[in-house]
């Protein structure tokens, strides 16, 4: 039973280490030392939590990096967010690829848990209740915390076109069974086929 259990919870991470770490990624507005740190955590997390009944893994493993994250901005080492006049020079490459450098710069800006329900909702393509579980609140604390988070990226981000995130399907992108059309954002035309974008309202 043990040995089939650890099989399947092999064969999970082989099939969704990528998309943790990037959506760490993301979620760390591109530290990705943290980002490993995070999925690495929540992976022990919720393997020895022994969620075999569990329907809904990803679920439970993005909740569990996303407490990870929380946590770590709780302890007097961490860096705290501090107001800059300006942003900081660039993010690190962990998801450069996926998201726009500027905005992952402006996420860095953010409190911890505020910026996980702006990515949650308008990166990861989740909906105000799933967001509301990931984060362990109402759905109102979540509205509420996701408007703030884009309040402020607006004030952060360079005047003009908002910059636009792009995700791989599957990857950094919603629940299996969403669809999500992509944006017409001329700078985005040339994204690879079958990837999505998400635009900051």
């Amino acid at each position: 039973m043990r040995a089939a259990r650890d099989d399947e919870f092999e064969a999970f991470v082989r099939g969704n280490r990528a998309w943790l770490v990037r959506f760490a990624g993301t979620l760390t507005a591109g530290d990705a030392h943290l980002a490993e740190d995070l999925v690495q955590a929540a992976l022990v997390r919720v393997y020895l939590a022994k969620p075999s009944r569990t329907r809904d893994l990803r679920g439970y493993v993005r909740r569990a990096v996303v407490n990870g994250l929380i946590d770590h901005e709780r302890r007097p080492f961490s860096r705290r967010e501090r107001s800059t006049p300006e942003l900081p020079e660039r993010a690190a490459a962990t998801c450069a690829d996926r998201v726009d450098p500027e905005l992952i710069a402006a996420l860095a800006a953010l409190p911890a848990r505020m910026r996980a329900a702006v990515v949650l909702r308008h990166v990861e393509g989740l909906s105000v209740e799933e967001t509301a579980s990931a984060l362990g609140c109402s759905a109102g604390n979540v509205k509420s915390q996701s408007a703030r988070g884009l309040d402020k990226l607006r004030d952060l981000l360079s005047p003009g076109e908002p910059p636009t995130a792009t995700a791989s399907a599957g990857i950094v992108g919603p629940s299996p069974g969403r669809h999500t059309s992509a944006s017409t954002d001329p700078r985005t035309s040339g994204a690879r086929e079958g990837e999505r974008t998400c635009q900051i309202p």
